[in-house]
């Protein structure tokens, strides 16, 4: 039997990460124009908004690259893929006279990840056992838990799927999917509980 909840336990905290949002700057002034004009990849629309969207084939993302030599990587699923990107991006960048003379620190801002509980979920009474909770069947079907250490927000669905945003590592990846299965078993344990206790009253009423 331990073994067995040992293994339940591994799948409970298993996450996969869709979408890594970074950032970097490259030190170097870059000429939107020049880049747009140059790179069929691209959308410039300075009118509506400042910065240029350089779009990547592989691995399949998007960057926001702004005339400040800011970049901003969407939509690669790990930090590995978001330095190839930003190296793709230094080589375009090449091409346009930029020339590029440090490393640059990539910083995770926001990981996206999906997951599973492995659980059938009771949102109403979850939404009323723990706290910093939002719950509008009627909006979204989901329900919205935020952890405050590690900081990151939960959508809870019915069926046991999840999905995590807020974490900045793996590392806090882990432990708010390592809180979250603790904090909705506990919340679990004590709804049984209660509904036991309610079960046990109800009996007793009827021996009179």
């Amino acid at each position: 039997m331990a073994a067995a909840k040992k293994s339940t336990t591994k799948k409970d905290t298993t996450l996969t990460v869709q979408n890594i949002v970074a950032t970097t700057s490259l030190e170097e002034e870059v000429s939107l124009t020049k880049l747009a004009r140059t790179n069929p990849n691209t959308e410039y629309n300075p009118d509506t908004f400042p910065g240029l969207v350089l779009r990547i084939k592989e691995p399949k993302s998007a960057v926001l690259v702004f005339s400040s030599g800011n970049l901003v990587c969407t939509g690669t699923k790990s930090v590995s893929q978001v330095k190839d990107v930003v190296q793709q991006v230094i080589k375009q960048l090449k091409k346009v006279g930029v020339n590029v003379k440090i490393v640059p620190k990539i910083k995770v801002q926001n990981i996206v990840a999906s997951g599973a509980m492995d659980l059938d979920l009771n949102l109403n009474t979850l939404a009323l056992e723990l706290e910093n909770t939002e719950y509008e069947p009627e909006q979204f079907p989901g329900l919205v838990y935020k952890l405050e250490d590690p900081t990151a927000t939960f959508l809870l669905f019915s069926n046991g799927k999840l999905v995590c945003t807020g974490t900045k590592s793996k590392a806090q990846l882990t432990d708010s999917m390592e809180q979250l299965n603790k904090n909705v078993r506990a919340a679990l344990k004590r709804i049984k509980e209660l509904e036991k206790k309610r079960a046990e009253e109800g009996d007793n009423e009827d021996d009179f």
